[in-house]
């Protein structure tokens, strides 16, 4: 199956009968730039119909490994050669949210004069929980990056009784702050 492009998206569920969870995972290369590697941070948005988290608790991060009904949780142990993954239990996701939004951003990346366009490869990969097996893979979402500090990788969303996958690919100068702002997570 090859790469799917920005804006391309999958019905999961249509297409793999049965499917329950997933896990999305990212992988990247960012060359020599050693502290770029360490100072990048998947993260997942949980939100409503209206595009908006119902909470701060809503945001699935380090420092809050699940939401607050545990259907979308950081896995500690990544597998597949993914640096960092999600796992999501999709039938397990309140009816009230509509999409599961998954980012990656630079923690402290302003204050540190880093940006995404460092990066020579960033993709995401949703593989189908308990196999692993590989069900989506992105392109190369590094291209054309320049000023980005974070990057909206794809989201899970819910359409016509399904869950589909879209690649999206979109940066934010602004960083974290700007996801903040878009999907009304306090900071």
């Amino acid at each position: 199956m090859p790469p799917m492009r920005r804006g391309a998206n999958v019905a999961l569920t249509r297409e793999i009968p049965g499917l329950t969870g997933i896990v999305v995972g990212v992988s990247w290369n960012a060359g020599a730039e050693r502290v770029l590697e360490d100072n990048l941070v998947l993260a997942t948005v949980l939100c409503d119909s209206h595009g908006k988290a119902p909470s701060a608790e809503h945001f699935v991060f380090f420092n809050q490994l699940t939401s607050p009904d545990e259907s979308v949780s950081q896995v500690t142990t990544t597998l597949a050669g993914d640096r960092e993954q999600v796992e999501i239990d999709l039938p397990d996701v309140p009816a009230d949210i509509a999409r599961i939004v998954v980012v990656v951003y630079l923690n402290d990346g302003t204050a540190q004069r880093r940006t995404l366009a460092q990066l020579r490869e960033i993709t995401v990969v949703v593989r189908e929980a308990g196999s692993a097996r590989e069900l989506i893979r992105s392109e190369n979402l590094a291209p054309p990056l320049t000023t980005e500090t974070a990057l909206v990788l794809g989201e899970v969303y819910r359409h016509s009784g399904d869950w589909k996958f879209k690649v999206l690919g979109d940066g934010y100068s602004s960083g974290i702050a700007g996801i903040a702002a878009d999907f009304g997570l306090p900071l």
